[in-house]
């Protein structure tokens, strides 16, 4: 009799445990069910919206625009054949615009963003000429998330005068493409010196900082505003780092005039579709600058901060034309670095 009861409790015990087995089964291959089902309805929307290419500009490009895969049609955003997920990963940057300060580098960096394959970091992070000791890996950390094909860039200005900057970019990626919007360097350094005047009212007139010697009429060619001017002294440093091939030279000027077609060949040296096109500008009189057309979801057209376009000091015309012989040298031997002329008088 007592073999009989234990042979009963194991009988119990163990038909207890496959029905509690038979349950968990049930109820895991339930919820997964499930989860596959939810996910696929709520990614589907997704994928809808990616192919679309819904939206001109889909979304502001680089930081703060979401970190998401901006939608897009374009080729540079096709889904995966193994059905894997959209993913976006923070990389290195493959492009930097490297200078010059008050040249059109934010107008430049505004205009790329409308490209779908273009993720631009909005801020200036510097690294290379202010915080290089905090490593690469922090620097990835401040890059925009991007999809593969798509193009990661930053602008800082400074770059392009900074002496340990070339190297250390090169140390990054001798791959990388770099490019400079130069502009007439005596307007640059009216523009420049407009800009610190509108910090510190205070300081002595342009005339006074531009001379070492007004009577003699010495230029003091280290003052800032006029020293980022000497393209040709900061561009040999790159050349020793980087072919000539590899660094695309923007007119400020004809930024202004023509952005489209300043804009066009920038997106051929970055190997782009000619996406951003004349039908992206308008014009604004009263800045003087082209603006971008009203976006989509937008209810005004989208113009740079008021800090750009500002009215320039006045500066005497004589200095003024004693800094136009000052830079004549500077300027032809740019040119022919350059391979074109920029017609600075």
């Amino acid at each position: 009799i007592a073999d009989l009861r234990r042979l009963f409790h194991r009988l119990t015990i163990a038909s207890s445990l496959s029905i509690l087995c038979f349950s968990l089964v049930y109820l895991l291959t339930g919820c997964c069910e499930s989860e596959l089902t939810e996910n696929s309805e709520i990614k589907s929307p997704v994928r809808e919206f990616l192919a679309s290419g819904s939206g001109w500009p889909h979304e502001r490009n680089g930081t703060g625009a979401g970190e998401g895969a901006p939608g897009s049609g374009h080729p540079g955003l096709e889904g995966n054949s193994s059905g894997k997920e959209w993913t976006a990963t923070r990389r290195l940057p493959q492009a930097l615009i490297i200078g010059v300060k008050k040249g059109g580098t934010r107008a430049l960096l505004e205009f790329l963003r409308l490209h779908p394959d273009i993720r631009a970091l909005g801020s200036e992070p510097h690294f290379f000429d202010r915080h290089y000791a905090r490593g690469l890996d922090w620097y990835r950390s401040m890059m925009p998330k991007a999809l593969d094909g798509q193009i990661v860039m930053e602008k800082t200005p400074r770059y392009f005068v900074t002496v340990e900057t070339p190297a250390r970019v090169h140390a990054m990626s001798r791959d990388v493409k770099l490019i400079v919007v130069v502009r007439d360097p005596v307007t640059r350094a009216i523009s420049d010196y407009t800009q610190i005047i509108s910090k510190t009212p205070d300081i002595p007139s342009f005339e006074s900082l531009a001379f070492k010697n007004r009577t003699t009429g010495q230029i003091d060619s280290l003052w800032s505003p006029l020293w980022i001017g000497l393209y040709a002294q900061h561009m040999e440093r790159w050349l020793a780092w980087f072919p000539r091939t590899q660094i695309h030279l923007v007119s400020g000027e004809r930024l202004i005039s023509d952005p489209a077609g300043e804009l066009g060949k920038v997106q051929d040296f970055l190997g782009l579709q000619r996406i951003v096109t004349d039908k992206h500008f308008y014009f604004n009189k009263t800045k003087g600058f082209p603006c971008l057309k009203k976006p989509e979801g937008s209810s005004k057209p989208h113009c740079l901060g008021k800090t750009k376009g500002r009215t320039h000091a006045s500066i005497d015309p004589d200095v003024m034309q004693k800094l136009r012989e000052f830079y004549k040298p500077h300027n032809q031997r740019f040119y022919q670095m350059a391979g074109q002329n920029f017609g600075w008088q």
